[in-house]
């Protein structure tokens, strides 16, 4: 039917005026705002989840600012969800305004979020989930809506090029985006798109997808029911492709008959903020837009919209640092003109601009264009919803605890430092660490700038709209975040398969100031020590557990049991590891030597924490070190570590090192074994090339066995040689390579009488070390500690 007989219709009472309308297109909402203006109708119905028609006043809370989205989830699983967004510019969220602002009910339409969640249900038990989009972002037109994928055609794309365009997104500004919306007759935008469609459909019927034609049976009856209510005030706004088949003729027997057995669950539904990122077609949605960034500017310039954008653009470059000025934008504007004119198209696009950036703005260079890209084309717009949006009650004590600690949730990424010394900071490091343990991943732990103490924790920060999921899924442990995170912390503990991962746990209920799961966490930390016989199970857990006893001083949490068990752990490892490296293979020497460094570096935290007062554990390690380095059965590279490991904690002389590298390296040792000792003493990342360079005694007993090796055995020791010595600083590799050159000892070093060379002597020069002191305590952060610790005495004293 055309348009004129959609006129007719509505004059005679008999049909509802039709708008199709593609999701997120502002030209398709400029078009809507204008027909509803001219038509006046009684009722508005949109396609969408009728069973968000309760939510619909929400929308006109000055507190709700789109992009938002429409949230359903099944009662009895929250993570099987789908999500409806709509944007300031999209035709469904105009249409609602509208309904709201001349006080006409407006109502939604589509087929019930609980059959739509129930099909994406069948589907994931039919093994089809991963041949479809994500269930948890669905279209309003349902083009990603559940369901298995199959041969779906696009109708913009058939259009573009049958239009002779190559681009849909192009081929849509130059048609809709760039044109009057309906100048003369607001309907007209809407009866050229009728006329499209209906030729697609009679050509490729549902397009490959059945499952719109249930939809749209369920919408024929829908829209019959307030054809009967309202009479000939009605207006249907919904995706173009549906129109010809709301308009088709069919009995309400055969729609009925259509809907008839269809699966259903029990569903929740509200608002959550939505972003522009999520809108972009990148993130996976099916019925996003490549710019959803260039689409708001469009909706919302009042005029010279190119102008405008070349404003922000240069705004955004300035802000980088980058030079530009008033007649760069002239200039762009002028190209941007000239780009359109010369392809044909009425007003320059985004295809346009974005060229007119790249010659004028950003000399020829792609590399601002992915920043201008980011945050303007697509943005990082994150809408608000108003607190009396229905949520579940974890829902609402995250959202009062953000306001309290001034945490609001952004869309773009953005790094938090936090000192553990402030109450408030403290609050935040707690309460993110409660969500990360719930798997609510709004922020993710960075390496700290400036600082390597426990008072100081970095934080990258990004909120995406799939984190409501999570928080909706993880209303079933709490209704706190704190009740939540104990829950799980303690269900967590006694479902953990191995030791590491209750020490792990243990470590993040300290993190998260979990009082009340602590002991749960300890019962089954305790059993599973006991059990586990295994010896790298119990070195690969220690280190998590000693450095959970840092945390007791910065968070104020009693550790002492914590101790308890690391130091048993400690002495059970002590036991079971001269034995446990005997007779390894290369791959498995390697591997525990990583255990043995991590056992290094966790004994010598427990012997100086206060809760452990264990600090005979050094010394029994150091006794394990020494046997690790004599045993001729322990492969080459774990003894090469433990006499490193010696050395550098003062307990083995300079000289006793080298006579037993001098051993070692001796013709009777196989290359292959003297080679793994060589990395186990230099290499692994741990200073070893430093000390080649300030102990020439060392690196001449590299040297002379290096020279040494048969030529048959070289090739075999070379790939572990090279990767020992590649992992040094370029620096450091230079150093040694002009100490070869000239040949160790042959400078005057420590071996050689008179002259000695910078860096090379029989001890240490303290004087020489004293004077970096002060750097180093800058850079640790100590005088910031020193000065914090002052200010602690002194308000002591004069309170």
């Amino acid at each position: 039917m055309t348009g004129g007989e959609q006129t007719a219709g509505r004059e005679t009472g008999a049909a509802p005026v039709l708008l199709g309308v593609r999701h997120h297109g502002p030209g398709s909402a400029r078009a809507v705002r204008a027909a509803l203006e001219e038509v006046r109708p009684r009722v508005v119905l949109i396609e969408g989840p009728p069973e968000a028609d309760a939510l619909i006043p929400l929308a006109a809370d000055e507190e709700m600012r789109p992009p938002v989205a429409l949230l359903a989830h099944a009662v009895d699983e929250p993570g099987h969800s789908a999500f409806w967004p709509l944007a300031e510019f999209s035709p469904e969220w105009i249409a609602l305004q509208w309904a709201l602002e001349h006080h006409v009910p407006a109502r939604f339409i589509d087929l019930p979020a609980m059959h739509t969640l129930a099909w994406g249900r069948q589907d994931d038990e039919a093994g089809t989930a991963g041949e479809r989009p994500p269930p948890a972002e669905t279209a309003p037109d349902g083009d990603t809506g559940p369901g298995p994928a199959e041969l779906r055609i696009d109708p913009l794309g058939v259009l573009a090029d049958a239009a002779g365009y190559d681009d849909p997104e192009r081929w849509w500004e130059d048609v809709v985006e760039h044109r009057g919306a309906g100048e003369g007759d607001a309907l007209a935008p809407f009866t050229a798109l009728e006329e499209a469609m209906g030729a697609l459909r009679e050509t490729y019927g549902s397009g490959g997808h059945d499952r719109d034609l249930v939809r749209e049976a369920y919408m024929r009856l829908q829209v019959r029911a307030a054809q009967r209510e309202f009479e000939d005030g009605v207006a249907v706004v919904c995706g173009a492709w549906h129109v010809p088949a709301l308009r088709q003729k069919t009995t309400v027997a055969a729609d009925r008959a259509l809907l008839k057995g269809l699966p259903k669950v029990r569903t929740d539904m509200t608002w959550v903020p939505w972003t522009h990122r999520r809108l972009a077609r990148t993130s996976g949605y099916g019925a996003g837009i490549d710019s959803p960034g260039w689409y708001g500017h469009l909706f919302s310039a009042p005029d010279r919209p190119v102008e405008r954008w070349l404003t922000k653009v240069a705004g955004l470059l300035r802000a980088e640092d980058r030079i530009v000025s008033s007649a760069h934008v002239i200039e762009a504007v002028r190209l941007a003109e000239t780009l359109a004119a010369m392809r044909g198209r009425p007003l320059p696009g985004l295809g346009e601009t974005t060229d007119a950036v790249r010659a004028v703005m950003c000399e020829g260079s792609d590399v601002p264009l992915a920043l201008i890209r980011d945050r303007l084309v697509v943005g990082g717009e994150l809408g608000e919803v108003p607190p009396s949006a229905p949520a579940v009650p974890l829902q609402r004590d995250l959202t009062r605890l953000q306001r309290r600690l001034r945490l609001k949730p952004e869309a773009l990424e953005r790094e938090l430092e936090l000192d553990l010394r402030k109450e408030n900071d403290a609050a935040r490091s707690r309460l993110l660490h409660r969500l990360r343990l719930l798997g609510i991943a709004w922020g993710e732990p960075a390496a700290s700038r400036g600082s390597t103490g426990t008072f100081r924790e970095t934080w990258r920060l990004r909120w995406e709209p799939e984190l409501s999921v999570r928080v909706a899924e993880a209303g079933v442990w709490g209704t706190t975040v704190l009740s939540a995170a104990t829950a799980k912390a303690e269900a967590d503990a006694v479902g953990a398969e191995g030791l590491a991962g209750v020490t792990g746990l243990a470590e993040r209920c300290l993190l998260a100031e979990l009082p009340d799961a602590l002991p749960t966490v300890m019962r089954v930390l305790a059993d599973r020590a006991a059990l586990d016989t295994d010896v790298a199970h119990l070195a690969q857990a220690l280190p998590a557990l000693v450095r959970s006893l840092r945390y007791g001083d910065v968070r104020g949490t009693d550790t002492a049991a914590l101790a308890e068990v690391a130091a048993g752990l400690a002495e059970r490892v002590f036991v079971g590891l001269p034995p446990a490296c005997a007779g390894l293979d290369a791959d498995a020497a390697e591997e525990m030597r990583g255990h043995v460094d991590a056992v290094h570096g966790a004994v010598a935290l427990l012997g100086d924490a206060p809760a452990a007062g264990h600090g005979r554990l050094r010394g029994r390690w150091q006794s394990v070190l020494r046997v690790l380095s004599g045993r001729d059965t322990v492969p080459g590279v774990i003894r090469g570590r433990a006499v490193r490991l010696l050395l550098d904690d003062g307990q083995l002389a300079q000289d006793e090192a080298a006579l037993l590298m001098g051993l070692v390296l001796s013709p009777g040792t196989p290359p292959a074994d003297a080679a793994a000792w060589i990395e186990g003493f230099v290499g692994g990342g741990s200073g070893g090339g430093m000390l080649l360079v300030h102990d020439e005694r060392l690196l001449g007993l590299v040297d002379a066995w290096l020279t040494g090796v048969p030529a048959e055995a070289f090739t075999d020791v070379l790939p572990l040689l090279r990767r020992t010595f590649s992992a040094y600083e370029p620096g450091v590799r230079r150093t040694l390579g002009e100490l070869v050159r000239r040949g160790p000892g042959t400078g005057g070093g420590a071996t050689a009488a008179g002259t000695a060379t910078p860096g090379f002597a029989a001890d240490f020069d303290t004087e020489r070390a004293d004077a970096v002191l002060p750097v180093v305590r800058l850079l640790l952060g100590l005088d910031d500690m020193d000065d914090y610790t002052e200010d602690n005495d002194l308000a002591g004293v004069t309170g």
